[in-house]
């Protein structure tokens, strides 16, 4: 679900598609949903789909060619393909922003070409130093991969209506706290195989995230938003349940494609129910 995942030595035949389902998931869920909230159809929302998925796949590529740039001290054999990938991932950008530059108020371009850039150079960085498992990083990735709900709308609508920005929120939230508690499954994994305790850096901030989704859920229904209330709850108490889960030695064992298809689930549920909410 993170960038904090382990990735494959890259080679010289490697092809460049999205690995990371989950950061996948992240990025598309909140398209579709404001697609189908904007009840509207452009060409633009088909470029912005385009260009959503050409800068998750470029991710990979780039960092490859950052660390023959920056970090190795020798060239190495899957450089030229990384390029050759990166390449044509930049053509599907800039053709899809030709197509965005015509949908988009001239504001809204200067923002969100320099929110992705300023994100871009951040997990660039991060991936090259290998500091993923940051919890700040990871936070903020859960809040600039959803934010893909705001590229849709403006291209259905041409102005991010009030209604994304909820949705926005309340999709960064759910992503937070769904990464959050993978990570602290992953760090109970390994202490499990070895001596060590567990850390519990992960644990604690997923606790926190928990607390809020609760916290939102209660203040929701005050607010007799009862689909959105229903929403948070649900993943509040979802993400409990797996935390509680964790202490588990058996359950900890578990394929962790299992683990990630009970997320996905959970995930598309929340979904539905923010999109009823918000209709």
């Amino acid at each position: 679900m993170s960038t904090a995942v382990s990735q494959p030595k890259a080679t010289a035949k490697t092809i460049y598609l999205p690995r990371e389902h989950g950061a996948t998931a992240m990025v598309i869920t909140p398209i579709v949903c404001a697609a189908i909230l904007s009840r509207a159809w452009r060409w633009a929302e088909l470029a912005t789909l385009a260009a959503a998925f050409a800068a998750l796949a470029a991710k990979d590529p780039l960092v490859v060619l950052m660390r023959q740039r920056f970090v190795w001290k020798q060239p190495h054999v899957e450089t030229p393909n990384a390029a050759r990938w990166f390449a044509g991932y930049a053509l599907v950008l800039a053709a899809s922003g030709l197509v965005l530059l015509r949908a988009w108020p001239l504001a809204a371009i200067l923002a969100m070409g320099a929110g992705v850039m300023a994100f871009a150079l951040v997990a660039i960085w991060v991936n090259v130093k290998n500091k993923q498992r940051s919890t700040m990083f990871q936070i903020a990735s859960a809040a600039a991969l959803t934010s893909s709900s705001l590229a849709m709308c403006l291209s259905a609508e041409g102005v991010i209506q009030s209604w994304c920005w909820w949705l926005w929120v309340l999709l960064a939230m759910q992503a937070a706290a769904g990464i959050l508690v993978v990570h602290a499954r992953l760090d109970a994994r390994i202490a499990l195989r070895g001596k060590a305790p567990a850390s519990l850096q992960f644990r604690r901030t997923a606790f926190i995230a928990v607390a809020v989704l609760a916290a939102g859920a209660a203040a929701l229904l005050i607010l007799r938003r009862g689909w959105l209330a229903l929403a948070l709850a649900l993943a509040a108490a979802g993400y409990a349940y797996d935390l509680r889960r964790q202490m588990n030695a058996a359950e900890l064992q578990r394929p962790l494609i299992s683990v990630g298809r009970q997320a996905l689930t959970l995930a598309s549920v929340y979904a539905l129910l923010l999109v009823a909410g918000l209709c």
